[in-house]
Protein backbone atom coordinates (compact mmCIF):
# COMPACT_ATOMS: atom_id res chain seq x y z
CA UNK A 1 0.00 0.00 0.00
CA UNK A 2 1.53 3.76 -0.41
CA UNK A 3 2.44 6.13 2.12
CA UNK A 4 0.53 6.06 5.88
CA UNK A 5 -1.88 8.76 5.90
CA UNK A 6 -2.67 10.44 9.92
CA UNK A 7 -6.73 9.21 9.38
CA UNK A 8 -7.71 6.42 7.77
CA UNK A 9 -11.79 4.82 8.39
CA UNK A 10 -12.26 1.83 9.91
CA UNK A 11 -15.09 -0.25 9.11
CA UNK A 12 -16.57 -3.11 11.34
CA UNK A 13 -18.36 -5.98 9.53
CA UNK A 14 -19.77 -8.66 11.11
CA UNK A 15 -18.53 -11.67 8.60
CA UNK A 16 -17.96 -9.59 5.66
CA UNK A 17 -15.14 -7.26 5.26
CA UNK A 18 -13.59 -9.82 3.03
CA UNK A 19 -16.25 -9.08 0.33
CA UNK A 20 -16.95 -5.78 1.18
CA UNK A 21 -12.83 -5.51 0.31
CA UNK A 22 -13.41 -7.27 -3.03
CA UNK A 23 -16.62 -5.70 -3.70
CA UNK A 24 -14.87 -2.60 -3.51
CA UNK A 25 -11.89 -2.58 -5.14
CA UNK A 26 -13.82 -3.83 -7.91
CA UNK A 27 -15.82 -0.28 -8.50
CA UNK A 28 -13.19 2.38 -7.62
CA UNK A 29 -10.36 2.02 -10.41
CA UNK A 30 -7.00 3.28 -8.59
CA UNK A 31 -7.76 0.37 -5.65
CA UNK A 32 -6.09 -2.66 -4.30
CA UNK A 33 -6.73 -4.89 -1.02
CA UNK A 34 -4.36 -6.79 1.09
CA UNK A 35 -4.62 -10.24 2.36
CA UNK A 36 -6.26 -10.26 5.73
CA UNK A 37 -3.97 -10.26 8.93
CA UNK A 38 -5.54 -11.97 12.07
CA UNK A 39 -6.07 -10.18 15.43
CA UNK A 40 -7.01 -12.55 18.17
CA UNK A 41 -8.86 -11.24 21.75
CA UNK A 42 -11.61 -9.24 19.46
CA UNK A 43 -15.40 -9.58 20.53
CA UNK A 44 -15.63 -12.31 18.24
CA UNK A 45 -12.35 -14.00 19.14
CA UNK A 46 -10.17 -13.91 15.97
CA UNK A 47 -10.80 -11.13 13.45
CA UNK A 48 -9.72 -10.53 10.33
CA UNK A 49 -8.79 -7.35 9.35
CA UNK A 50 -8.66 -6.11 5.39
CA UNK A 51 -6.22 -3.09 4.24
CA UNK A 52 -7.51 -1.35 1.29
CA UNK A 53 -7.40 1.63 -0.94
CA UNK A 54 -9.82 3.08 -3.05
CA UNK A 55 -9.22 5.46 -5.42
CA UNK A 56 -5.78 6.47 -3.47
CA UNK A 57 -7.61 6.69 0.22
CA UNK A 58 -6.46 3.79 2.92
CA UNK A 59 -9.43 1.87 4.69
CA UNK A 60 -9.67 -0.60 7.03
CA UNK A 61 -12.05 -3.13 7.18
CA UNK A 62 -12.41 -6.02 9.95
CA UNK A 63 -14.94 -8.94 10.62
CA UNK A 64 -15.67 -8.65 14.45
CA UNK A 65 -18.81 -10.28 14.98
CA UNK A 66 -22.64 -8.44 15.03
CA UNK A 67 -22.10 -6.07 17.97
CA UNK A 68 -22.32 -2.94 15.75
CA UNK A 69 -24.54 -1.67 13.11
CA UNK A 70 -23.61 0.87 9.98
CA UNK A 71 -25.81 3.69 10.15
CA UNK A 72 -26.38 7.19 8.06
CA UNK A 73 -24.44 9.27 10.69
CA UNK A 74 -21.58 8.39 8.79
CA UNK A 75 -21.47 7.92 4.69
CA UNK A 76 -18.23 8.43 2.15
CA UNK A 77 -19.18 11.00 -0.68
CA UNK A 78 -17.88 9.94 -4.06
CA UNK A 79 -17.47 13.31 -5.98
CA UNK A 80 -18.38 12.53 -9.69
CA UNK A 81 -17.06 14.59 -12.58
CA UNK A 82 -20.50 13.88 -14.77
CA UNK A 83 -23.99 12.36 -15.35
CA UNK A 84 -22.05 8.91 -16.64
CA UNK A 85 -19.90 8.96 -13.30
CA UNK A 86 -23.03 9.48 -11.26
CA UNK A 87 -24.84 6.68 -13.00
CA UNK A 88 -21.83 3.93 -12.86
CA UNK A 89 -21.48 4.44 -9.27
CA UNK A 90 -25.39 4.61 -8.51
CA UNK A 91 -25.32 1.11 -10.17
CA UNK A 92 -22.58 -0.45 -8.77
CA UNK A 93 -22.88 0.60 -5.09
CA UNK A 94 -26.55 -0.17 -4.98
CA UNK A 95 -26.45 -3.87 -6.82
CA UNK A 96 -27.08 -7.09 -5.06
CA UNK A 97 -29.37 -5.69 -2.49
CA UNK A 98 -28.46 -2.08 -1.80
CA UNK A 99 -30.86 0.73 -1.38
CA UNK A 100 -31.76 4.00 -2.65
CA UNK A 101 -31.87 7.50 -0.94
CA UNK A 102 -32.65 10.93 -1.28
CA UNK A 103 -30.89 13.53 -2.57
CA UNK A 104 -27.60 11.08 -3.92
CA UNK A 105 -27.76 9.12 -0.75
CA UNK A 106 -27.87 4.91 -1.07
CA UNK A 107 -26.78 2.26 0.94
CA UNK A 108 -24.67 -0.74 -0.42
CA UNK A 109 -25.51 -4.44 0.65
CA UNK A 110 -23.26 -3.99 4.02
CA UNK A 111 -25.55 -0.90 5.26
CA UNK A 112 -22.84 1.62 4.24
CA UNK A 113 -23.94 4.79 3.41
CA UNK A 114 -22.96 6.71 0.20
CA UNK A 115 -23.26 10.05 -1.03
CA UNK A 116 -23.26 10.14 -4.73
CA UNK A 117 -23.15 13.46 -5.81
CA UNK A 118 -21.75 15.86 -8.85
CA UNK A 119 -18.89 18.12 -8.21
CA UNK A 120 -20.48 21.12 -9.26
CA UNK A 121 -23.35 20.79 -6.57
CA UNK A 122 -21.77 23.11 -4.66
CA UNK A 123 -21.38 25.73 -7.16
CA UNK A 124 -25.11 25.04 -8.53
CA UNK A 125 -26.58 25.12 -5.45
CA UNK A 126 -24.73 28.58 -3.95
CA UNK A 127 -25.65 30.54 -7.70
CA UNK A 128 -29.25 29.15 -7.20
CA UNK A 129 -30.66 32.08 -4.72
CA UNK A 130 -34.45 31.25 -5.69
CA UNK A 131 -33.79 27.72 -3.89
CA UNK A 132 -34.84 26.04 -7.09
CA UNK A 133 -31.67 23.64 -7.14
CA UNK A 134 -32.46 22.26 -3.40
CA UNK A 135 -36.13 21.85 -4.53
CA UNK A 136 -35.22 19.78 -7.42
CA UNK A 137 -32.43 17.92 -5.58
CA UNK A 138 -35.33 17.11 -2.86
CA UNK A 139 -37.33 15.16 -5.53
CA UNK A 140 -34.46 13.18 -6.52
CA UNK A 141 -32.93 9.93 -5.46
CA UNK A 142 -29.86 9.89 -7.88
CA UNK A 143 -28.95 13.14 -8.92
CA UNK A 144 -30.10 13.92 -12.33
CA UNK A 145 -27.41 16.87 -13.27
CA UNK A 146 -29.66 18.21 -16.11
CA UNK A 147 -32.54 18.42 -13.68
CA UNK A 148 -30.75 20.68 -10.93
CA UNK A 149 -29.79 23.29 -13.79
CA UNK A 150 -32.32 26.45 -13.25
CA UNK A 151 -33.48 29.06 -15.90
CA UNK A 152 -31.97 32.68 -15.38
CA UNK A 153 -34.47 35.19 -14.41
Amino acid sequence: MSTLQKITPFLWFDKEAGDAAKFYTSIFNNSKMSEPDKINDTPSGEAQVYSVELCGQQFTLMNAGPHFKFNEAISFVVACEDQNEIDYFWEKLTSNGGSEGRCGWLKDKFGVSWQVTPLKLGSLLSADKTGEVMQAMLKMNKIIIEDLKVEKK
